[in-house]
């Protein structure tokens, strides 16, 4: 996933730091586990201070941003689905209602990653240049 060796150090830091915080979250009753959740959120804060010291170094990127509207019509059409679902599963006890609504929230949130967020990246694509 990362172009430089600093960039993969980075990458692979912040995931030992995620997964030992998460590891002291669930432990968190236990010493062991403040510890573990306080040594994991150590190595995330220095994981991104190590990103956010390479990005200078990345250079120029090589097209300009894509278009805020479509990005949001995305992301909102992902949440609106995930909200169908969470809810949707409340509003009916029966297995077929809740089948429904999961299936709707899921067709809703596919629409905005397969339709809304392509679009948002092929507007100013790389060989449109």
């Amino acid at each position: 996933m990362a172009a430089t060796t600093s960039q993969g150090k980075s990458f692979t830091s912040f995931m030992v730091g995620i997964t030992v915080t998460a590891a002291g979250i669930a432990y968190f009753s236990s010493g062991l586990g403040k510890v573990a959740c306080v040594i994991g959120l150590i190595i995330v804060a220095a994981s991104m201070a190590s990103f956010l010291k390479i990005k200078p170094l990345e250079g120029k990127t090589g097209t300009t941003p894509q278009p805020l509207t479509l990005q949001l019509a995305g992301v909102g059409s992902v949440a609106l689905g995930w909200i169908i679902v969470l809810f949707g599963i409340h509003l009916s006890s029966a297995v077929g209602g809740r089948l429904a609504t999961t299936l709707i929230g899921l067709g809703v949130s596919l629409i905005g990653v397969l339709y809304f967020l392509p679009a948002a990246s092929r507007k100013n694509a790389i060989w449109k240049a």
